[in-house]
């Protein structure tokens, strides 16, 4: 039992039983429905009280754990839980460091509830680490834990789910390695009164059985302006499958809530407007965002990584889903063979119950180098949560390496930008810019390059000049433009038609020319 808040007041028990965590247990025998409800009703229990965050209570030796030291901390794969009786295994982190929370774990076979206790047999100490065993960590709790199935091939079960840190998870497919991530929320991000974080504090997981290829865990959630009770069950494989059923219940007015988030990192790629001294000519865990909305629409924003926070808002009403993507997938785009983010995984979203209407919000955060992750996406709906209310949510969270089987157009494969001056003129202008952005794929590997392919192409503010659109080697086509605006971001929007169809998809950039 881990508490929290053992404060004294006139409403005393009540304030214990939300201190701890474990203090109202699921029933002992129950089927996963009856589980599931036990986990919302203390989601709406803990909502209709003061929010009480958990003390930092490791022991003293985890509590000023450094960086390398953590490192040298290590599960034991010999003792990873089930490796012998199914497909999957569960191997755990150990807490300290950053994670200076611990969580709760349990978990439910043949439906009766097994906390899982904390135990230093289950871990390496090397090095500096051995130290730690010569202290009482009593009391030390897991950070989080990951999952591991036969992904690649039947004698090695690789690592293909991570739960660790506040409501962050990171899935990988066939293939992959891991980049970026996911959220169960996001909660006021980027907004100038600061951005809160969720946390799963709590998680039952279900064990699987010897010939089970999906697995499913039940997840308490809880932060200052609401509570959550998450099902997830996740399918391992080529597309690593999480679906997500979840029900908020709110404490307080959210401004923006944020649903299915993903977060990831842009350094640098091929249309930054500066390069830091690399031999790598990118390095990014996702290069785009894809949008698939509700009027069939689908819009490819290239990332960035700003001088200054940028946040855009694509308006829909019941989107078809949303996703940020690592499209280019060649090495020699990289280089990179320690970082690999050629094997990055993209990710889609894509509801299971309508979302109506709101909008898909991207923020690019500057950042001075890969370490730091600066990209995130989310739906907002139009209709705020406030206090006292309660939301449902039912959606799908994939990986991929391509795009969704749905997406048949052709889609970009490049974005470049450059000055739009002509050579041997002696003519400076600053707030020109030309853009090629190039197609392939989809539709346009049946049309030849004699058809009358027209280009499409809008902007908020500046004035699009020499717009133009050629056939390229390998069924591509080359759409440019130069665009001149005077010291305001221009907004541009283009995609190719044929005979008044669209036979691409939607390319969407923001040109800032202060940049």
């Amino acid at each position: 039992m881990r508490c929290t808040n053992m404060k004294s007041t006139n409403t005393g028990k009540w304030m214990l039983l939300l201190g701890c965590f474990t203090a109202l247990p699921l029933p002992v025998n129950a089927n996963e429905d009856e589980h599931f409800n036990r986990v919302i009703e203390r989601a709406q229990e803990l909502a209709e009280h003061t929010y009480q965050a958990p003390e930092e209570s490791l022991p003293p030796a985890l509590q000023d754990v450094n960086y390398d030291t953590y490192r040298q901390i290590r599960f034991a794969p010999e003792k990873a839980y089930w490796r012998d009786e199914s497909l999957f295994n569960l191997q755990l982190f150990h807490s300290g460091f950053i994670f200076q929370t611990p969580i709760t774990l349990n978990i439910i076979e043949n439906d009766t509830v097994t906390p899982l206790p904390f135990s230093s047999d289950d871990f390496q100490y090397d090095d500096d680490a051995q130290a730690l065993l010569e202290q009482d960590l009593t009391g030390s709790g897991h950070a989080g834990f990951r999952l591991h199935y036969p992904l690649n091939n039947e004698d090695y079960a690789d690592e293909f789910a991570v739960f660790l840190g506040a409501s962050y998870f990171r899935l990988t497919g066939q293939g992959q390695t891991y980049g970026l991530s996911t959220r169960g929320l996001a909660i006021d991000t980027a907004s100038p009164e600061g951005e809160e974080f969720p946390a799963f504090r709590e998680f039952w997981l279900y064990k699987p059985g010897a010939d089970d290829d999906e697995i499913t865990l039940l997840a308490l959630l809880d932060s200052p302006s609401l509570s959550g009770a998450y099902r997830i069950t996740l399918h391992p494989g080529e597309q690593t499958d999480a679906e997500i059923d979840a029900r908020l219940f709110a404490r307080s007015d959210i401004a923006k809530l944020g649903i299915a988030p993903l977060t990831s990192m842009y350094a640098f790629g091929e249309a930054s407007d500066e390069r830091p001294d690399d031999f790598r000519p990118q390095v990014h865990d996702s290069d785009g965002l894809l949008i698939h909305t509700g009027a069939n629409e689908w819009i490819w924003r290239p990332l960035s990584n700003p001088k200054n926070v940028h946040t855009s808002s694509f308006v829909d009403d019941a989107p078809n889903g949303f996703g940020l993507m690592q499209r280019q997938r060649n090495f020699d785009r990289y280089l990179d063979m320690e970082a690999q983010y050629h094997l990055r995984p993209s990710q889609w979203v894509a509801p299971i119950e309508p979302w109506g209407a709101g909008h898909v919000e991207l923020v690019e955060i500057p950042t001075p180098d890969e370490t730091f992750d600066n990209i995130v996406a989310y739906w907002v709906a139009d209709e705020p949560l406030k206090a006292g209310e309660s939301r449902k949510l039912h959606y799908h969270t994939y990986t991929l390496n391509g795009v969704p089987e749905a997406h048949t157009l052709g889609q970009v494969i490049r974005t470049r930008h450059g000055t739009a001056n002509i050579p041997g003129t002696g003519v400076d202008n600053a707030l020109k810019r030309q853009f090629i952005v190039d197609f392939q794929g989809g539709q346009l590997n049946d049309i030849a390059a004699d058809q009358p392919v027209e280009l499409e192409i809008s902007t908020q503010a500046g004035e699009v000049s020499a717009s133009h659109v050629m056939p390229l080697p390998d069924n591509a086509w080359r759409a440019s433009f130069r665009i001149e605006s005077h010291n305001e971001p221009s907004d541009i929007r283009l995609r190719l038609m044929l005979n008044g169809q669209p036979i691409s998809e939607t390319w969407n950039y923001v040109w800032y020319p202060d940049a």
